[in-house]
């Protein structure tokens, strides 16, 4: 297709800015450094992990002819951006790719896997681990991403589950890491799985983590924020559950991550029905193992939605959130906004929205113009609590 362009790809639905990008030098490398390989392959052996808006499943089409590619992207978002931008320079989607979880079916049988690095080594430990087990044996991963969020770890990571890792020459502050021999793990006898260096390497996703200050078991997968930590904003949320909206029966845990807030908000007001959103894949995972490991499944319905898209306006007694403070690795407060304007969508009137942020953003302008009046409830030197009360 001589007519596609990068230059037409754009990040909607996600935040939009000068200084964000849908495409950058590491999705032109990667493409770049597999072409040989992307010639080669069957259709239906080609897997795409981490695009994160389409510019590797729709250059990989576009300019090297893979067809039936299984693509895998955390954030819905992205999966939208995908559909949206193979619209944009007329790609069907239909016979040039699906979408996939984070499972075993998306890399089953594939020669060739395209990857965005995560910034994360357990969301990388976790993809790598997948294409070890389930990839052709034969498999080729080009993992590619900007140098100055690479480490050598990364190569460690890759290199416990394929045999092969080498770094490819640099170009626009961007490099690929091409490995191949995807490692089988064979039962071991502490029941866990021998690696290619011979340690016990037992899939341990989600992870899990009981902590006892708050009587909770925490459940992640590695590509959640946090992991199955619980974050110093978070806890301060936690210490004021029983005073939000003392007359609420239904609560949204918005921007959900490892559904913590959900998972005690249940517990501790056994009065109020929870919906815990994310627009992560794997945050929802999550969200839905910490639920099912504290006792609270069934009082907790955990939805991948971006924002609260699908939630009727004015439904909602009590909304609880702890935003994010950037969009991939660029610090924006855009997402924090949009998520402030859909909680006073959906909150009735004189409902409530409880967030804790860091304290710099000085989001309160914000919550009153967005939501209702707002006050401040704590402060620490680096977080601040607000409860804003949806007007009449």
């Amino acid at each position: 297709m001589t007519d596609f362009s990068f230059d037409a790809l754009r990040r909607f639905p996600d935040i939009e800015a000068v200084n964000l990008v849908a495409v950058d030098a590491s999705d032109r490398l990667i493409l770049d450094e597999a072409a040989g390989a992307l010639a080669e392959a069957p259709a239906g052996t080609v897997s795409v992990i981490g695009d994160r808006y389409g510019a590797l499943t729709l250059g990989a089409a576009a300019l090297h002819g893979a067809r039936q590619i299984r693509v895998h992207q955390d954030a819905l978002t992205g999966e939208q951006a995908l559909v949206a931008n193979a619209g944009r320079v007329g790609i069907d989607p239909e016979g040039t790719f699906t979408s996939w979880g984070l499972e075993t079916a998306l890399v089953t049988g594939a020669r060739v896997v395209l990857l965005q690095l995560p910034r994360s080594l357990d969301a990388l430990e976790e993809i790598a681990e997948l294409i070890g087990a389930h990839a052709d044996p034969d498999a080729q991963v080009f993992a590619g991403g900007r140098v100055k969020h690479m480490t050598r770890s990364m190569n460690d990571t890759l290199g416990r589950h394929l045999t092969t890792v080498e770094a490819r020459l640099g170009r626009q502050k961007s490099r690929v890491l091409v490995a191949s021999g995807a490692v089988r793990p064979s039962a071991a006898p502490d029941g866990g799985f021998t690696a290619a260096d011979g340690g016990s390497t037992a899939s341990r996703w989600p992870a899990r983590e009981r902590h006892d200050d708050l009587d909770l078991t925490v459940c992640a997968h590695g590509g959640a924020f946090a992991g199955t930590h619980v974050d110093l904003g978070t806890r301060l949320l936690l210490d004021r559950l029983d005073t939000m909206a003392p007359a609420a029966t239904t609560a949204v845990d918005l921007g959900c991550g490892t559904g913590v807030v959900a998972a005690l908000l249940a517990r501790r007001r056994p009065g109020i029905t929870v919906l815990a959103t994310d627009d992560s894949a794997a945050a929802v995972a999550s969200a839905r193992a910490t639920a099912q490991a504290n006792g609270v499944a069934d009082r907790i319905t955990v939805t991948r939605a971006d924002a609260l898209a699908g939630t009727p306006d004015a439904s909602v007694d009590l909304v609880v959130l702890n935003p994010p403070f950037h969009t991939g690795a660029t610090v924006h407060s855009g997402i924090a906004h949009r998520l402030f304007a859909d909680a006073g969508r959906v909150l009735r009137p004189g409902g409530e929205l409880w967030a804790v942020w860091n304290s710099h953003l000085m989001y309160r302008p914000s919550l009153e113009r967005l939501v209702g009046p707002t006050r401040q409830v704590a402060r620490t030197p680096r977080f601040t609590v607000t409860v804003s009360t949806r007007g009449r």
